[in-house]
């Protein structure tokens, strides 16, 4: 079977060339003898794989000298708790609900300190994006929290939040590396890397280095403490040395790309011919405000759900795969992360446009 045109959320379409790098080295990793999902963690070929790929991602998103880049388990989900341990000094935090996982993160730092929800766009179903230029900031805020690009939505930041002084913390999970990123603007930036870096199970956090401390609320495992993972490079335990590998591959394939300014215009282009297709189209329908569209996500719905299954179902048939909406928005969605490749997009609005004649 030929390779399909996979639109789906995560885990996510990787590089073909990436993938075809590893099929090469499963078996024996540049000489080693070994697969790399075989050897072990202390060894001299490994510590390179791991110092590597931090490397070039320090490259790719100029990210400053005091900031640690750490290579977690637990997935994003994890950070909802790791992140009030560690810095609920105040047992404040502020949080910003833009979609279902910035409401899980908020109802999990619930648990740790009092939470304050002081804007949310639930009201029009994630819709858009709040304006954030005077927000009732606590005086007494350990932090501000955002997630960046909302993938079950479609919707991003196109500006951060005025967070008035207070510390800024970012779920970039669907948006990891698909254009610059200023890290100086936040306290802790982080990812799971299944949507557009690597395959799942990881999860890559960007810490501010004075964040890292032993001050961490009472009862916090030695797992949960960046400093744990701060102080070993990473290798406090058995890390996810098969992601870290993958996503040490993706970052050489990015620069190759031209970087993240390279990227950006690639994901620009693509978004626009769905974007542009979908704002003259009589039957498909963006479900998101025109100015907080996300370049990674696109939500679209027909106002029929049996004619959103039909299109659904036909279209996996034609190929193009993952492309029903997340229950809570329905109809469909498309993710086109950096490695969905621009005629993909253009083969699947050339499928729309037909689909759309013969069901008039």
């Amino acid at each position: 079977m030929s390779r399909v045109y996979n639109f789906s959320a995560g885990p996510a379409v990787l590089p073909e060339e990436v993938l075809k790098e590893i099929q090469e080295e499963i078996f024996d990793y540049n000489g080693s003898g070994q697969s790399v999902m075989e050897m072990s963690h202390r060894s001299k070929v490994f510590d390179d794989i791991i110092k590597e790929a931090e490397a070039d991602l320090r490259d790719l998103m100029h990210i400053p000298d005091n900031y640690k880049v750490l290579f977690l388990q637990g997935g994003a989900s994890l950070q909802f708790a790791m992140i009030p341990m560690n810095l609920m000094k105040n047992k404040v935090a502020d949080y910003i609900v833009t979609g279902q996982w910035a409401k899980k993160a908020y109802q999990e730092a619930a648990k740790y300190g009092k939470a304050v929800k002081i804007a949310s766009s639930e009201d029009k179903t994630f819709s858009y994006i709040p304006d954030c230029s005077d927000l009732p900031i606590d005086d007494d805020a350990d932090y501000v929290y955002i997630c960046m690009n909302n993938t079950i939505y479609g919707t991003v930041y196109k500006e951060l939040p005025n967070t008035k002084g207070k510390d800024l913390v970012a779920d970039v999970s669907s948006c990891f590396l698909s254009e610059p990123l200023d890290v100086s603007k936040f306290a802790i930036v982080y990812g799971g890397v299944q949507k557009n870096v690597g395959p799942a199970g990881m999860v890559i956090a960007i810490v501010r280095e004075d964040l890292i401390t032993d001050d961490v609320l009472e009862g916090t495992p030695t797992m949960m403490k960046y400093k744990t993972h701060a102080d070993a490079d990473s290798l406090y335990n058995t890390p996810n040395c098969w992601c870290i590998y993958v996503c040490g591959k993706v970052f050489k394939w990015l620069k190759k790309m031209g970087g993240l300014e390279a990227m950006k215009e690639r994901n620009e282009k693509k978004a626009a011919i769905l974007y542009d297709f979908l704002d003259s189209s009589e039957m498909f329908k963006g479900t998101v405000e025109k100015k907080d569209r996300s370049l990674m996500n696109v939500p679209f719905v027909t106002g029929d759900k049996d004619l959103d299954a039909k299109f659904v179902k036909e279209a996996t048939e034609a190929g193009f795969v993952n492309l029903k909406g997340h229950r809570t928005v329905g109809g469909m969605r498309a993710s086109i992360y950096n490695a969905m490749p621009i005629e993909g997009v253009e083969k699947l609005v050339a499928f729309m446009k037909k689909f759309e004649e013969d069901n008039k």
